[in-house]
């Protein structure tokens, strides 16, 4: 299992992860804001389809002792809002996601038990542009990395450092065309 997103189709990258941690935890890291801002964003949400989901983004609060790059600054206290789509606890969370352009993709984290762990399934669909799919290829990978370290009682690793080599590895994987 390659700690990689693949893209599958045009505009959806999927990512793989097996978290060390039961899936009842796990499901609160993903749905309790004070956890999930431990290691993707915090902002409250309605947990029920239909429901709001906001995510409140502070990426330099991820790790301490790291400044935000200046190209990022501009993120730093972003404010996501989307709708759930589907809830399944402790199995399936869908939600949509506004992108920066105002373009609504979509987010499905899917969950299973996987000995004394848990397997997660992340994809990100309906990206609009290719610009996108490299955007939330590097952070979607950063996020989940900082969310393994989180689960695994280490220290978080950096976000910006981390972020940046990702970026640049996932330009050169799935290229700018």
């Amino acid at each position: 299992m390659s700690e990689h997103g693949v893209v599958t189709e045009a505009g959806t990258v999927r990512f793989e992860r097996l978290l060390p941690a039961p899936i009842d935890r796990v499901w609160d890291y993903l749905t309790d804001p004070e956890l999930r801002r431990t290691w993707l964003a915090g902002g409250e949400s309605d947990p029920k389809p239909g429901g709001r989901m906001t995510l409140l983004f502070r990426n330099s609060e991820l790790a301490s002792g790291e400044e935000t790059p200046e190209e990022y600054r501009k993120y730093e206290g972003m404010e996501m809002e989307g709708r759930i789509i589907r809830f399944d606890p402790p199995r399936l969370l869908v939600h949509s996601w506004r992108e920066e352009d105002g373009s609504d993709s979509e987010v499905s984290f899917e969950l299973s038990e996987e000995g004394d762990g848990t397997r997660l399934v992340l994809t990100h669909s309906k990206l609009a542009s290719r610009a996108l799919l490299l955007g939330v290829s590097g952070g979607w990978h950063t996020h989940l990395a900082i969310l393994e370290d989180v689960l695994a009682g280490r220290p978080r690793r950096p976000f910006w450092s981390t972020h940046a080599r990702l970026e640049k590895e996932y330009r050169e994987r799935i290229g700018e065309a």
